[in-house]
């Protein structure tokens, strides 16, 4: 996706057609030249199935979906031209939005529904904090994750995640 550039006083917006609803990524540049870089909200499910074009659309399952849309955020930087990799952004916080169990009705298996709640909230805790060590060894991790347990239109995914990160160009000799 190319994306259409909007520049006012500090702060780039970059989205996509020509009446957008929001930007996929809002870049206010610090004093120094650092760039502080908001990230649209998305989802490891129906997100991610479109902005990397993949065939397969992942369903509940916060082990694949966590690093989706650190990928779908990485292809967003790099079409912005703002840097090469994902981890060449220092995340200063990150909030996710967790969905109920799709499957299963909790007012006639309760018990499963119960369960199902317990895997997605541990595979999601392990996604999470693995990712950081696996994929961004040299970043410290965010000083602030907020996890809110709702419902989104997105009825594929287990969560939606939204962030706040820092581009310090000096930090990788740009």
């Amino acid at each position: 996706m190319a994306f259409n550039v909007k520049q006012r006083g500090r702060l780039t917006y970059y989205y996509g057609g020509d009446h957008p609803t929001l930007s996929a990524l809002v870049t206010e540049t610090l004093d120094n030249g650092d760039l502080k870089i908001y990230f649209a909200g998305l989802t490891g499910g129906h997100s991610a199935h479109g902005i990397l074009d993949r065939d397969e659309l992942v369903r509940m399952t916060p082990a694949v979906e966590v690093e989706l849309v650190f990928r779908c955020w990485e292809k967003w930087l790099q079409e912005a031209e703002i840097c090469d990799s994902i981890n060449q952004i220092d995340f200063i916080e990150v909030h996710a939005f967790g969905a109920q169990p799709k499957d299963v009705n909790p007012l006639t298996d309760p018990q499963r529904f119960h369960e199902e709640q317990q895997r997605i909230y541990q595979e999601y805790a392990q996604a999470y904090s693995s990712f950081f060590r696996d994929h961004m060894p040299d970043t410290g991790v965010p000083a602030r994750f907020t996890v809110h347990v709702v419902d989104f239109p997105d009825k594929a995914a287990s969560y939606e995640f939204y962030s706040v990160g820092l581009y310090q160009p000096a930090l990788h000799g740009a």
